[in-house]
């Protein structure tokens, strides 16, 4: 049995939350950065230009690449033969966000009550965590900032097992289109298909933690994300929605079984922000 102190948990979470507010993953400078030399657009060069230039100022001087520092998502993979000392899981995960995002002065953009006492909490709490048990002694948390913006774009569609591929293609496509601008692309296209409608929503999420360039280890998954990223990007709604051949930095497909008489497909976009961070504990 490995044991895991709760301060531990609490520090290490405090110090994601402010790196991923700050430090834009390399994956996704690089996958800017070749979007920049194959953009043939002036106007939407420029922008790659500033999103380039705005995540390099963040970087150095340490402060976010966006004001909107996102609802903390953490996706939690805790072995079998872990134990918290002194404290649960969930405590420390939502201590170590409200010690982050207030050491880090970082945006609360947390409100105690979606309808009747819209009231921000201050620190960015609670968090939303995701928990899944798996074999070993090792605790595994990943964070996904979500800013508004891109999450208000979200989609779910519980299609029939009939529409098939083309159905579910169709649906990713003109989600990303007629999400626009909104969501600040170039973005990081997430899609959850199977399970039911609460899975196939989560599972999309979790697929934004996949770096860019990795494509699904089934075949035909990956055909499936390479198709889709070149459809997307030959909408030609650009960065920041604005115009260009680039308005995806990548498609990320994970799926799970589901019931005969459903085909749940979710959608998820992250912005050009592309923040995450991960810690093995």
């Amino acid at each position: 049995m490995k044991t895991i102190q709760y301060p531990q948990i609490v520090e290490s979470v405090s110090d994601m939350c402010v790196a991923a507010a700050c430090d834009l993953p390399e994956d996704i400078w690089e996958s800017i950065k070749k979007a920049r030399v194959n953009e043939p657009f002036p106007r939407a060069q420029e922008i790659l230009d500033q999103i380039l230039e705005n995540a390099f100022i963040a970087q150095k001087e340490r402060i976010p690449i966006c004001q909107d520092t996102g609802y903390a998502v953490y996706f939690v993979k805790i072995g079998d033969d872990v134990k918290i000392e002194d404290g649960t899981l969930s405590d420390a995960i939502n201590e170590g966000t409200a010690k982050g995002y207030t050491k880090g002065n970082l945006r609360g953009s947390i409100v105690n009550d979606p309808l009747f006492d819209r009231k921000n909490t201050g620190n960015n709490t609670p968090a939303m965590i995701h928990v899944d048990i798996v074999d070993g002694g090792a605790l595994q948390i990943d964070l996904l900032p979500k800013g508004g913006g891109c999450e208000n774009m979200s989609r779910l569609a519980m299609l029939k097992p009939s529409d098939g591929l083309p159905g579910v293609k169709k649906f990713v496509k003109e989600s990303v289109v007629s999400a626009g601008g909104n969501p600040c692309p170039p973005v990081i296209v997430g899609v959850g298909v199977g399970g039911t409608a609460d899975g196939a929503c989560v599972l999309a999420k979790k697929a934004l933690l996949r770096p860019a360039g990795v494509y699904h280890n089934d075949q035909r998954y990956a055909a499936l994300e390479h198709e889709l990223f070149e459809e997307i990007n030959a909408s030609g709604v650009g960065p920041q929605g604005l115009g260009g051949m680039h308005t995806a930095l990548g498609v990320f497909i994970e799926y799970l079984p589901c019931h005969i008489a459903s085909l749940p497909v979710a959608v998820s976009l992250n912005c050009h922000a592309a923040r995450r961070m991960s810690v093995i504990l």
